[in-house]
This record gives C-alpha cells, sequence and structure tokens, in this order.
C-alpha cells in the first residue's frame, strides 16, 4: 500500500472556521488536507493597485512589493478553484541564454521567466543551479511584460515545465516551484503534474473584503513511500521554518534599504541593469525608462513598504538584526550549514534572496557590520560548483 500513495509531511493546511475539508483521490486512496489561518500583516488594496499600475515593481521591490500582497489574513474561502495552467505550445518569446549541465539526469525541460535581480527568482535560480539541473531563462521586461503576456498570473517568477505529453505545465510563487521540484529529484518516478496538484491555490476574502488568493503547502514536500531516512521529522520543520522567515520576514528588508535613499536606488538600478544585461535584451529607451522611473518609483514605493512592516529609519539596523539572527541559528548547529554539511532548502532560500542585492551598497554594508559573509560565499561556492555553464 505504501508504494501507491504519498505520504504528505506534516499538517499541509491549518482548518479554516466553518470550511469543509480539501481530500484528492490518488490511486484509490485520499489525502486528506485541512486548512490553517496564519497571522499576518495587514494590506491595502490601494498601494497593490498603484503598484501594478505604474508597471515599475522592477527587481527587488517588485518581487518584495508582490509578497506584501499576498501575505494577509486570510478571513475565509470561497468556492473557486484554481486548476492547473498549461500551455499547448511554449509561447513565441526569446530565450534570454541557457544554463547546461551536462551531468542533469533529471530529463525536466524548464524555462524560467524572471527579472535577474528579483529575490524570488534569484531564490529560484540558487535552487536549479545548485542541483545542477540546466534551464533556459527569458528576462522580462518589468515594464511592459511583453514577454509574460500568455500567462493569467503575470508575475515572475514564472516556470514552464515540458510534460510527457508535450504541454507545458505553468509554475509560479517562488517556494512551491522549488518544493515541486525538489520532491521530483528526490523520486524521478513521481508525475511532476501530480506533484504540482499537492499545491492547491486557495481563494480567500481578506478581513477588508477583497479577493486574494494564496498557494498552500508551498514549504512542504511530498514523498512517495514515506519520510527518507535520511531527513527526520524535526530536520524538516526547521528547514520549512526558515524558508517561511525568509519570505516572510527577510524578503521585506531588502526593498527599504537598497531604496533607501534617491542615490541609492538609481545605484541599485544601474547595478540592475548590468547584471540583467538589459541593455543587450532592451533599446535604448526601454532600458533608461526601466532605470530612471523603475528607480524614483521604487524609492517611492518603498517608504510605503517600510511603513507596512513597521521598521525605523534605521533599516540597515533591521536587517543586520535578521541576518544576526540566521548566522546564530547556523553556528548554532556547528555545521557549515544550516542543513549540516551540506546546504538544504532554507539555505538556498536565505542565500536567493540575499544575492539578490549583492552588488548593492547594502549589502557592502551587511558585509561589513554582521557575520554573514562567510556563511554567504560558502554557500555560493557550493552552488557555482553544482551549476552549468553557458553554452
Amino acid at each position: 500500500m505504501a508504494n501507491n500513495k504519498f505520504t504528505v509531511l506534516g499538517r499541509y493546511l491549518i482548518r479554516f472556521s466553518g470550511q469543509p475539508t480539501l481530500t484528492r483521490s490518488l490511486n484509490g486512496n485520499f489525502v486528506r488536507f485541512v486548512g490553517t489561518t496564519a497571522k499576518k500583516s495587514p494590506s491595502t488594496l490601494k498601494l497593490t493597485l498603484k503598484g501594478l499600475g505604474l508597471g515599475l515593481v522592477l527587481g527587488t521591490g517588485y518581487a518584495g512589493y508582490t509578497f506584501v500582497t499576498e501575505s494577509k489574513p486570510k478571513a475565509h474561502l470561497v468556492n473557486e478553484k484554481e486548476e492547473l495552467f498549461f500551455l499547448d505550445k511554449f509561447p513565441n518569446v526569446k530565450i534570454t541564454r541557457s544554463i547546461v549541465n551536462p551531468k542533469d539526469k533529471s530529463g525536466l525541460k524548464i524555462t524560467l521567466f524572471q527579472y535577474q535581480t528579483c529575490p524570488f527568482c534569484c531564490k529560484v535560480r540558487a535552487y536549479l543551479d545548485y542541483s545542477g539541473i540546466s534551464y533556459d531563462i527569458v528576462e522580462v521586461d518589468a515594464v511592459l511584460r511583453q514577454d509574460i503576456k500568455w500567462s493569467p498570473t503575470k508575475k515572475v517568477p514564472t516556470m514552464l515545465v515540458k510534460t510527457p505529453d508535450g504541454r507545458f505545465l505553468q509554475l509560479t510563487d517562488s517556494s512551491m516551484i522549488v518544493s515541486v521540484l525538489a520532491s521530483f529529484l528526490r523520486d524521478p518516478s513521481q508525475n511532476i503534474v501530480e506533484l504540482a496538484s499537492y499545491y492547491p491555490n486557495i481563494t480567500f476574502m481578506d478581513e477588508k473584503g477583497s479577493k486574494k488568493a494564496d498557494i498552500m503547502n508551498k514549504y512542504f514536500l511530498m514523498f512517495k513511500d514515506g519520510t527518507p531516512r535520511s531527513l527526520s521529522k524535526e530536520m524538516l520543520e526547521e528547514e520549512r521554518k526558515w524558508r517561511t522567515w525568509a519570505d516572510s520576514h527577510l524578503v521585506h528588508l531588502i526593498s527599504p534599504n537598497v531604496y533607501r535613499t534617491k542615490d541609492e536606488a538609481l545605484e541599485t538600478f544601474e547595478w540592475f541593469s548590468d547584471v540583467g544585461e538589459w541593455s543587450q535584451h532592451f533599446p535604448a529607451w526601454e532600458r533608461n525608462l526601466m532605470v530612471y522611473v523603475g528607480a524614483a518609483a521604487m524609492w517611492a514605493i518603498s517608504k510605503r513598504l517600510k511603513k507596512r512592516h513597521d521598521l525605523s529609519d534605521d533599516v540597515r539596523g533591521h536587517i543586520y538584526d535578521a541576518l544576526d539572527k540566521w548566522t546564530d541559528a547556523v553556528e548554532n548547529k556547528k555545521t557549515p550549514f544550516l542543513g549540516g554539511k551540506k546546504p538544504n532548502l532554507a539555505d538556498l532560500a536565505v542565500f536567493g534572496i540575499l544575492s539578490s542585492m549583492e552588488g548593492c551598497r547594502a549589502f557592502s554594508d551587511c558585509l561589513e557590520n554582521t557575520r554573514i559573509a562567510g556563511w554567504f560565499y560558502a554557500v555560493k561556492e557550493q552552488i557555482l560548483r553544482n551549476r552549468g555553464l553557458l553554452p
């Protein structure tokens, strides 16, 4: 019987008051999901619409802001379910570059639609590179976003995975993407589409009556034959705890720091342009629009994000405290990484988010005022050792 059903680790969803449980049938067995409510920071629809309307939620600021709008208290579910989204044929877009690893035995055909310096995109790339997976990249223009006009979500990161029947499955949300791929790589006999279905998108109304959505189970791995002996319950719980912390706290400190002043905001966008090779991939006018208008917009938006997350004017102090907390947790393990001798998903998540500001003044200040450097560059070395190369 164990070979015919999945063991879903942990309690996937905490029960929503008055709502029925969600059950899924798998090979004649039922996996029972129970709903949960987590306390998160309040939100306003006004800021969301303003940010989206500007179309300038670029790179780090865009991803941090997007997460703000998705991380709100859930009042109650509504009877709506988003099905998995497939494309019958690959969209007409330009592949910006390809990472090719001759040792990749996954059999996966992956295309990542991204902004190079978006912290959530950086998190996905950190996992792909550490895992030695080959993949294509489409660098999206964050202003016009023409390369993701086919997508219902219009957000990055968005990933297309080719399925056995020749279609293309869309995966969204960085943590869900990592969990699906990590579950698959631990047991490639699992069906990637079936795995994706275990991360349902739940629609709900927030406390202000606005419709919201979130992907449930996104920090959980799915195992076909029970928990592997190499992983203990405590290890998995700790990994989920810090992955959640990275998304719910650390990422919200990025924008207020990299856009702290007008000068820093412009420096940050100039760096975005360099590492994203905007001059190569976009016309000069489009590149300049992204840099100058984007920097001004994100400097203004970062002030609201700072207020939203109850940050004082000493935003550097907040990120120093967060990095000290993370470093303490790693050092208490008395191992190079939180995952032990090798990075786990929490190490890769924290690294990915921090790498999104690696070329910024804020990151240099973090290296000088915290103990993060040793761990950060140790993870980077592991990632670069495993990643594929440009052909």
